[in-house]
């Protein structure tokens, strides 16, 4: 009896632990069954384009299966911490910008490599071993060149004698200053007034040397300058380019920002071709064409005037040494002497024209000019209101609201020059070729 006991204790520990083992056996298994099912369905869709309904059906199944796992394992787990508190679905907004946020936009060429790319160096004219022995120049491409030149044979600086004295045109001297009194007296030094031999030169970008063109000699008034008064408030490269016309300008300053009308080396016999003749290399380095000196040696002048720039043109007429090169003269405001001089140049020269437009100021000098020509026979007209031909000669009053320092600006016209040149574009026995179209100018006169 008492060995019954002990057999009896151990059988029944032995069938609880059998059958605690088996309920943690069949726990086991179900774990083991509810994560291998969903492994199972994605195993046997492989190579399979996954189905989206079935991916979020699975996902769902997952989720609840393990929550209710953890249900069972961990009561408080499952109260406060979920898969979604741990693992949050992705937002719209977290994978798009948002209104405030732009997105770059690129092509595909974006991404593709880049090559670098050489610069072309600039084709100069080359000797080739040919019959031609020169490529044919060809114009590089430019824009309006417009700039100051120093040259030997402007107008100043000058020693000479004044003709109208025939003395010493400095005929002033203190310590070793020099300077020449002018007309109303005033002493004007050379260091200041007479001392600079710059020109303005002009030229457009339409500008064809192998075309027929004209070159434009222009002689400011008193108290100018080149930059200020010329390029900037009478606008005469502008008015050049705004023609249209095959032209270029040369602009010698004259005494700089002084009450006189002193012609300097104008004056001299054969002054005005010296000028051309320097010009012409000076153009034909200016404008890349070392061939094009001959041309702009040849090329026919037309000689602008403006108040006292008269002295200067007259002389030119006179004693230029080239007087034949001029296919033109227009004075603005400007006949306040030297009549002779303008009424010899229109008699001997019928190829070419005269054009004088005038204020109240010079009005009675004009009126005695046009009486000098007609009693010679030559016919004058008083207005610009029809063509300009070689020969014509014409005389134009303008009204009292024209003031002579904007008559640069306007005199029969706005822009005189850029009318000017249209006409004389529009006579081709004038030489002259439009080779752009006129373009209105939006600057207006200051």
């Amino acid at each position: 009896m008492v060995g019954v006991v002990p057999k009896v204790k151990a059988d029944i520990r032995a069938d609880w632990t059998t059958k605690a083992s088996g309920a943690r056996g069949r726990a086991l298994r179900i774990v083991l069954i509810s994560a291998l099912v969903p492994l199972s369905l994605t195993l046997v869709q492989c190579g399979k384009a996954p189905n989206p309904a079935a991916l979020a059906a699975n996902s769902q199944a997952n989720v609840q299966v393990v929550n209710q796992t953890v249900a069972k394992t961990n009561p408080q787990v499952a109260s406060s911490d979920t898969f979604e508190d741990r693992f949050p679905a992705p937002q719209f907004r977290e994978r798009f910008p948002s209104a405030s946020e732009s997105l770059l936009q690129r092509q595909m060429s974006d991404f593709s490599p880049k090559r670098a790319v050489q610069q072309q160096p600039e084709q100069a004219p080359y000797r080739v071993a040919s019959l031609t022995p020169q490529v044919p120049y060809q114009r590089p491409p430019r824009e309006d060149l417009t700039t100051l030149v120093s040259m030997k044979s402007s107008a100043f600086p000058y020693f000479g004698n004044n003709p109208a004295s025939d003395t010493p045109f400095l005929n002033i001297s203190k310590g070793d200053r020099r300077g020449h009194r002018s007309y109303s007296g005033r002493v004007l030094w050379q260091d200041e007034t007479y001392n600079d031999s710059r020109v303005l030169v002009h030229v457009p970008e339409h500008f064809d040397v192998r075309k027929p063109g004209v070159i434009v000699v222009f002689f400011h008034g008193n108290g100018a300058t080149l930059e200020r008064d010329v390029r900037d408030r009478q606008l005469v490269p502008q008015q050049i380019t705004d023609s249209g016309a095959n032209a270029i300008l040369l602009a010698p300053q004259m005494a700089v920002d002084a009450a006189d009308s002193s012609a300097g080396k104008f004056w001299q016999p054969g002054g005005l071709k010296r000028f051309m003749e320097e010009s012409a290399s000076h153009l034909a380095r200016m404008t890349g064409d070392p061939n094009s000196a001959r041309a702009f040696a040849n090329m026919p002048i037309v000689i602008v005037g403006y108040s006292g720039g008269f002295l200067p043109t007259a002389w030119s007429l006179e004693v230029g040494g080239i007087s034949d090169r001029v296919r033109g003269v227009v004075l603005l405001d400007a006949v306040y002497g030297e009549m002779d001089k303008f009424a010899s140049w229109i008699e001997s020269h019928r190829s070419g024209f005269f054009v004088s437009s005038y204020t109240h100021y010079t009005a009675r000098r004009d009126r005695e000019l046009m009486s000098m020509l007609r009693q010679k026979g030559i016919g004058v007209s008083e207005d610009m209101d029809g063509p300009l031909r070689p020969g014509s000669v014409v005389f134009v009053e303008t009204g009292d609201g024209i003031t002579h320092r904007d008559y640069v600006n306007r005199a029969w016209t706005q822009y005189p020059l850029k009318d000017v040149l249209v006409k004389m574009s529009a006579t081709p026995a004038l030489a002259l070729t439009r080779v752009a179209a006129t373009t209105g100018s939006s600057a207006s006169g200051r």
